[in-house]
């Protein structure tokens, strides 16, 4: 494949030993960004397909944030969230912004590393390095909804959601033009759980990202 990320490479920076339970997150865990440039080699579950799919719940609103121009990111936040689930919602949100952020500025905005903790700094930082290294871009649209946040155990929790990148399209950016072989994560809706963290400073931060998607019964729920 064109502008294929070499595949050792990426199954270093992708591929985990499985889930961490959230005990583990209260004392540290790595963690992986699963929205690719090229493809998406080396995917896996987030939890075992006997786990329950995820349940729409209701939204008390819908929120948009412009990332840059050409950028949006809309989150239909879960109804009536306690002060620990607006924390993660936020945090969550703010990592993808951030993120894509990045990309579009060509790695000179660097502030979703303020969402993040752990190894997720580095691998983050490769995710986005990623992008840069192979001069790719996106432009479009990302929404978030059916978000589910599980309880709190210590200082980790795991929440879950739909993620639908459908909207969003891979740039090439000496161009400015949608590369001619657009990758599966444009198409399909995915599910993504994320390990979540509280900081001593009361900050909850992503501490691991996994996802499972199509044909996945899980990810059913996430169909519109």
């Amino acid at each position: 494949m064109a502008d294929a990320l070499g595949a050792e490479r990426m199954r270093a920076l992708r591929v985990l030993s499985g889930l961490l339970a959230v005990s583990v997150l209260v004392s540290g865990c790595t963690a992986e960004r699963e929205f690719v440039p090229e493809g998406d080699a080396g995917r896996v579950s987030a939890t075992p397909e006997t786990s329950r799919a995820p349940v729409a719940v209701p939204t008390t609103r819908e929120e948009t944030v412009e990332v840059a121009p050409g950028v949006r990111l809309v989150v239909e936040w879960p109804a009536a969230p306690d002060r620990d689930t607006a924390g993660m919602v936020a945090a969550f949100r703010d990592h993808l912004a951030g993120s894509f952020r990045a990309v579009v500025t060509g790695g000179s905005d660097r502030g979703y590393l303020d969402v993040v903790t752990g190894d997720a700094v580095e691998e983050l930082s490769a995710w986005v390095g990623e992008f840069l290294d192979q001069s790719r871009s996106v432009r479009g649209t990302v929404r978030v909804y059916a978000l589910t946040v599980g309880p709190v155990n210590g200082r980790g929790a795991q929440m879950e959601a739909c993620m639908d990148e459908s909207g969003m399209r891979l740039l090439d950016t000496a161009t400015g033009k949608p590369v001619a072989r657009q990758p599966a994560w444009t198409r399909e809706p995915f599910l993504q759980a994320a390990g979540m963290r509280l900081g001593d400073d009361g900050v909850w931060r992503v501490a691991l990202l996994r996802h499972t998607e199509l044909p996945s019964e899980r990810v059913k729920g996430c169909l519109r």
